[in-house]
């Protein structure tokens, strides 16, 4: 079982490290092409740090950047284009005519094809289908590991410690599975919660631990996973389909044909059941809107009142100065406050998903046809 650890590990870092020994003494240490005077802006600055990234950035010194390129993967008419983001030196230069749009617009950030020759985008020639292994998939890989590690450990414990007390890591977690259990999925769904507790506890501890790692600094945490709403529509899409395939037949009834309500409401226009389809549409909607905002909102405020020292600072060095110290407090206290979000949102988004599994899984009373 080590071994397996261990190759899980070399499988998941394998490609960013690769492309990092690879680069050594050019993306590492390849100096930034900004002039000095290059004014502060603060919005650019909070933008670059919340979106997903083709490469992870470690730190700056000075105008060097230090970062570990990712692994660009590109199909483009009909052929695979594989290689390292530090081809693209910060997005400075292109490469095999693909660049990073660094304009203004929808595509800034993205990978867009250019005109040989030059770094003007062909906006005739398309986007490439990107596959890259970005910043965000990397975070979620670490997620994995780490959800896998966690409880390959507590199952273990689970068999040697049985009948008696837990220890460790699993006396710390067993809380936490207790509470999964008891406080939302019994309450949430009734009699059928066991179905649905590996789907709830595998997406409860998922985001839990998404959200503590995204908010260490290091690598190889600090991925913004849980801000990116790509992610969090796929979570919530898994809660869509698992209540859309589990449901009961009352709950398609009450969806189409919902009793009590006159019939002049269900035909000819179908009102009542275009409402019903439009809020079971909605809920998924709900669930990836309200832990993307959430995440991102705590990140954004937290860099905000850090760029208020280089905005005050512009002003006055000890304007500057003097700003820092109050700057720096609210950062701290935001990012203790969001070591309590992290859970809530976890806590909000498992709740939620219990409950919609709850209504497609009740089982109505005949008596309700005849209110």
């Amino acid at each position: 079982m080590r071994k397996f650890y261990l190759l899980l590990f070399l499988g998941v870092f394998s490609l960013p490290l690769f492309s990092f020994a690879v680069s050594t003494g050019s993306a590492d240490t390849t100096a930034h092409r900004e002039t000095a005077e290059e004014e502060f802006n603060a919005g650019v600055m909070i933008i670059d740090h919340i979106v997903d990234s083709y490469e992870w950035h470690i730190a700056t010194l000075g105008h060097t950047h230090v970062s570990i390129p990712l692994p660009v993967i590109l199909i483009d008419g009909g052929k695979l284009h594989l290689f390292s983001s530090s081809k693209f030196h910060h997005g400075h230069d292109a490469y095999k005519g693909f660049k990073i749009e660094t304009a203004k617009g929808g595509n800034k950030g993205k990978i867009v094809k250019v005109v040989p020759g030059t770094m003007t985008t062909d906006s005739e020639a398309g986007m490439p289908v990107d596959l890259s292994i970005t910043k965000n998939v990397v975070g979620v890989f670490v997620s994995f590991i780490v959800l896998l590690l966690v409880f390959f450990s507590v199952a273990r414990s689970y068999k040697r410690t049985a009948g008696h007390a837990p220890k460790g890591l699993q006396s710390l977690l067993e809380p936490l599975i207790l509470f999964v259990r008891d406080e939302i999925a019994k309450p949430s769904i009734g009699k059928h919660y066991e179905r649905f507790m590996p789907f709830l506890l595998t997406i409860f501890f998922f985001i839990f631990f998404t959200n503590l790692i995204g908010l260490i600094p290091l690598f190889p945490g600090g991925a913004n996973v849980t801000g990116n709403i790509a992610v969090t529509m796929v979570l919530a899409l898994f809660t869509f389909f698992m209540t859309s395939f589990s449901a009961n037949k009352s709950y398609w009834l009450h969806i189409f044909n919902t009793p009590g309500v006159p019939w002049w409401l269900k035909f000819p226009i179908p009102l009542f059941p275009i409402i019903e389809i439009t809020g079971a549409v909605v809920k998924p909607f709900v669930l990836m809107i309200r832990l993307f905002a959430n995440i991102t909102a705590g990140h954004i405020i937290v860099l905000g009142f850090i760029s208020l020292i280089f905005v005050f600072a512009k002003i006055s060095p000890a304007l500057g100065y003097g700003v820092s110290v109050v700057s720096v407090f609210f950062a701290i206290f935001i990012s203790l406050l969001e070591l309590l979000v992290a859970f809530i949102q976890a806590y909000v988004f498992t709740l939620l998903s219990a409950l919609y599994f709850g209504m497609a899984t009740e089982e109505h009373a005949h008596a309700d046809g005849h209110h």
